[in-house]
């Protein structure tokens, strides 16, 4: 297992992209913005630079407040993070990216974003609704684009010079098959569910031979029944080691190659996952649903 420093420490070379990504990661799916401004105020208190974001979260701003004010503060330079979101799935239509793109970067205050990924590979009906429905109660889709006409738009944003690496989240082998070879420019990061109940070796050896870092979320299991903390593999392997059963999972989600996000609310949760990147109390970044 690796040590702790290394873990916290450990970057991934973004080969599609610019320089490198955190393996740790903080997620910020946390529905009260306050809440989420001091979370990510204590995560960057313990170490924490690389944070995942997303428009459909709905507290940019909250995360753009933390990060504004640790930079007035001399404690935190811009060129120390590295920024993540996500293009929700209402603005799939190549004319809506790059306003969604500005808006995201406006909201977190920066000015440019060292990943920005397609959310899901789902295009919604364009408009404000974020989860547009009809009288059915189903969600509308939008069938006037296609993935590669949006993934076009995100090469662009990349050639404009705002943009260091893109790439997808919630996709599919087959989707990113579809991508990879229709792309001029390669997704640098892929970002997925897996743990070890849903490993995604198929899809992970894929990102190894297309230089693609494989990002996970739930990276603890998710609310999944068995507990995977509590599977007595897992358990057996951190009594012997002395670590908690997180610090066990986590670390083998570093060993493998990936990169992965944890999130909590508690002060002491994030700086004992920071330290080892592992708490207990952690959970994924997407336990809320989207």
């Amino acid at each position: 297992m690796e040590a702790s420093d290394m873990l916290r420490y450990k970057k991934i070379p973004l080969l599609h992209g610019a320089g490198t990504i955190p393996a740790v990661g903080f997620g910020t799916l946390i529905p009260d913005p306050i809440a989420t401004k001091q979370a990510v105020k204590s995560a960057l208190s313990v170490g924490f630079r690389h944070f995942d974001c997303a428009e459909r979260y709905l507290n940019e701003g909250a995360v753009g407040e933390a990060f504004s004010e640790s930079i007035a503060a001399a404690t935190l330079r811009r060129e120390d993070l590295f920024v993540t979101t996500k293009l929700w799935n209402t603005n799939h239509r190549p004319e809506r990216v790059k306003p969604a793109f500005e808006e995201s970067c406006r909201r977190l205050q920066v000015d440019y974003l060292d990943a920005y990924l397609i959310h899901t590979p789902y295009a919604f009906r364009p408009g404000e609704e974020k989860d547009p429905r009809d009288e059915q109660g189903q969600v509308i889709y939008d069938p006037d684009v296609t993935l590669i006409e949006t993934w076009r738009a995100l090469e662009e944003l990349v050639e404009s010079g705002r943009c260091r690496s893109i790439g997808l989240s919630d996709v599919t082998l087959d989707k990113l098959k579809e991508i990879v070879e229709a792309s001029r420019i390669k997704p640098a990061i892929v970002q997925v569910e897996s743990h070890p109940y849903l490993p995604e070796w198929e899809l992970l050896d894929y990102c190894r031979q297309q230089g693609i870092v494989l990002l996970a979320f739930a990276s603890l299991g998710h609310k999944m029944v068995p507990n995977l903390l509590e599977h007595p593999v897992i358990a057996a392997i951190a009594e012997r080691l002395g670590k908690t059963p997180a610090q066990v999972v986590l670390a083998w989600a570093a060993q493998r190659g990936t990169a992965f996000l944890t999130t909590s609310v508690n002060p002491r949760g994030s700086r004992r996952t920071s330290i080892s990147p592992a708490c207990p109390r952690t959970r994924c970044s997407r336990c809320a649903s989207t």
